[in-house]
């Protein structure tokens, strides 16, 4: 394996950071259409998930690869009443769970403040190094 480029932690812990946010954007995503019921051609919107991947082999900064649909299964409640519902009474949701996003939320959230975190440790031994040489 060759190394064309080190990388160091504050492009590690940027790109992390930078990962997190696009997370965070999609959760929130999730979290404002979860009781969308229809999201255009008549199907309850789907969750969304960020594929996340190292931009190379080996050590390298992380990337969103892609945002997949989940493709589990669609919640289905009985309310007759509703006009949306089927012949049967039932309306077909979208198979988000908000429990699950906010605790995805929470993680993305600590994933992206231990970057920052990184970075301000980083800063200050630069600036000790930097009072050490004067």
């Amino acid at each position: 394996m060759t190394i064309d480029r080190v990388f160091g932690p504050i492009d590690i812990s940027v790109s992390g950071m930078q990962a997190q946010d696009k997370s965070m954007e999609i959760i929130s995503s999730n979290i404002a259409n979860a009781r969308t019921m229809d999201a255009g051609q008549g199907t309850p919107y789907r969750r969304l998930e960020a594929v996340l991947q190292s931009e190379n082999e080996g050590i390298s900064p992380v990337v969103v690869g892609d945002v997949a649909q989940d493709m589990s299964a669609l919640q289905r409640i009985y309310d007759p009443g509703n006009p949306q519902a089927d012949a049967n009474g039932y309306l077909t949701m979208p198979n988000v769970q908000l429990p699950v996003e906010m605790m995805n939320l929470g993680v993305a959230s600590r994933t992206y403040q231990a970057n920052a975190a990184v970075l301000k440790r980083y800063q200050k031994m630069v600036e000790t190094t930097l009072e050490l040489l004067r």
